[in-house]
């Protein structure tokens, strides 16, 4: 999540870890396309370690810490078998006063009945590095849903959907959703050609057991898949936090990265937690996740994606 004072307000610690993330099944092989079962969350937690180790320093985009992350997940991507969306998985992005550069990684999974036609898969990877001599390593924010997003588009690797599949992890989003309105301000597809934004950031932490998805409320039509959802989701999906004016729940719509779809006319879902104790704190480590509500989150996303690949097609 942006921090306050950017144009997202919202109020909110090595390699051989990474190697045991590159492997295995992260869902079960016999899980159906009505039920939403829960990630693994080893696998989950594994990929998290590396990404918000100590090693990492945070994640700051244009430093050397955010260029180690790049170097680790383009390893995943790799094994994982994607295909990079253009000539690489790397597209880089001027950062502002002089803070060097920005480098989104973009891949693609070709969909089966109308592959000229996207859903983007979402999260950002950067966080805010080192402050007053502590480092910040951002396991929520946002490892979780990095990590999330990789086991997601494995899955969807596996059993594409009807819609291609653009696997964006962007960078800067810390700084004001640079990352994302890079994107949108060169996209690598047609414009109108992308359906859907779903956009993963902070799923990893809830001792309520709560993730919401908002966005439904500015786009109607998103709601009844993921409705009929609820019943078999093994965590609590709640719906808000996307309507002004609303105690009790900030209005999350301009707070990441779905910000820069939505103010192309671009339908969105985010999906994350609300604010809790560690957000944009030097406690927000991997052992203050919560790894039950985290691989249960993550089944729940993809079921919600498979739903909506269904109604937008």
């Amino acid at each position: 999540m942006s921090l306050p004072g950017t144009i997202s307000a919202r109020p909110r610690a090595g390699l051989v870890a990474g190697a045991l993330a590159l492997g295995g099944a992260l869902f079960p092989l016999s899980m159906g396309a009505q039920a939403a079962a829960p990630a693994d969350t080893g696998a989950l937690m594994a990929t998290v370690r590396v990404l918000a180790a100590d090693s990492m320093e945070g994640r700051l985009a244009g430093s050397a810490s955010g260029a180690r992350a790049r170097r680790y997940l383009l390893l995943r991507l790799t094994a994982l078998g994607f295909s990079p969306l253009g000539a690489g998985f790397e597209h880089p992005f001027p950062l502002p006063k002089g803070q060097g550069t920005g480098v989104n990684l973009l891949a693609v999974i070709r969909g089966t009945r109308v592959p000229e036609r996207y859903i983007v898969l979402s999260a950002h990877y950067d966080h805010v590095g080192i402050r007053n001599g502590q480092i910040y390593n951002g396991a929520d924010d946002n490892a979780s849903g990095t990590a999330a997003v990789l086991a997601i588009a494995q899955a969807l690797r596996l059993r594409p959907l009807q819609h291609s599949v653009i696997v964006a992890l962007f960078d800067a989003e810390e700084e004001g959703e640079l990352g994302s309105r890079a994107f949108m301000a060169a996209p690598p597809v047609p414009k109108e050609a992308i359906a859907l934004d779903v956009n993963l950031d902070m799923v990893g932490h809830s001792e309520k057991g709560e993730l919401y998805a908002a966005g439904t409320a500015l786009y109607p039509a998103l709601r009844p898949p993921l409705d009929s959802l609820r019943a078999s989701a093994p965590i609590r999906l709640l719906f808000g936090h996307d309507r002004r004016g609303v105690p009790g729940q900030p209005d999350w719509t301009g707070e990441s990265d779905q910000l820069a779809f939505h103010r192309a006319g671009i339908p969105f879902v985010y999906f994350g937690v609300e604010d809790h104790q560690d957000y944009h704190q030097p406690t927000d480590d991997p052992g203050t996740l919560t790894p039950v509500f985290f691989g249960g989150a993550v089944g729940t996303i993809l079921e919600a994606v498979r739903r909506l690949d269904r109604v937008t097609a």
